[in-house]
């Protein structure tokens, strides 16, 4: 991750500060679904869940690039485009993976075992069905996809805010799980949580860029360079 001096305590207070995003109908109708199978409380074995489809839709649009780029291979505008949103797709889904070892790692150490719906095959399930959402999104309306994202993407980031305020024990507890300091450098669990739900901060900024939206785009200090693209 990018040694970046983030103030990430600041971050958690604004987004549980800004309003979520208007979400599509859409939208509100798979977070109704998720709440229905989880329950509304955010839990670890929730976030889990979360981040097991958080992955999906980025790995669709790799694979939608790299098909896109063999077939028009000689469009050299087409081809930048197809790189910039598959190099985009590899970074976040690369990212949206880590957060899930993470919450793993979490789980194992506070002894929670996963809830029923992270047992088989019902995550299969869930997955291969938001997989094909994804993927017809993409062939139909990739724009729309990169959208639909976003509102995903923002859900997410609020989630976790909620989540590091519901336990604020997790500022006393220290980092000690050298797999989660691959992931960064932390001293507290709060603060990992922070940095997973800005993380989705920034995957959402993304996908706003994608889908023609810069100006939803949620700034901070010390925020990456984002993948610019037309489409």
């Amino acid at each position: 991750m990018e040694k970046i001096s983030i103030d990430l305590k600041k971050e958690q207070q604004s987004s549980l500060a800004r309003p979520r995003y208007k979400y599509s109908l859409a939208a509100r109708f798979f977070f109704l679904s998720m709440d229905l199978v989880t329950g509304r409380k955010v839990t670890l074995g929730k976030a889990k869940l979360l981040e097991t489809l958080a992955c999906i839709p980025y790995r669709a649009w790799e694979n939608r690039q790299y098909a896109r780029m063999t077939q028009h291979y000689q469009k050299q505008e087409l081809v930048q485009q197809a790189c910039k949103i598959k190099t985009w797709g590899r970074e976040a889904q690369d990212n949206e993976y880590w957060h899930l070892l993470v919450l793993n790692e979490k789980m194992i150490q506070d002894g929670v075992k996963n809830p029923w719906y992270l047992f088989p095959p019902i995550p299969l399930m869930m997955a291969s069905t938001y997989a094909l959402l994804t993927w017809v999104m993409a062939i139909l309306n990739i724009q729309r996809a990169f959208l639909f994202n976003a509102e995903f993407e923002d859900h997410a980031e609020h989630v976790y805010a909620q989540f590091v305020q519901e336990h604020p024990e997790w500022e006393n507890q220290p980092v000690g799980n050298d797999l989660v300091k691959k992931y960064g450098d932390f001293k507290t669990w709060a603060d990992v949580f922070r940095r997973i739900g800005l993380d989705e901060r920034n995957h959402m900024n993304s996908s706003f860029i994608f889908c023609g939206k810069p100006e939803n785009v949620v700034k901070y200090e010390g925020m990456p360079t984002t993948h610019h693209a037309e489409y």
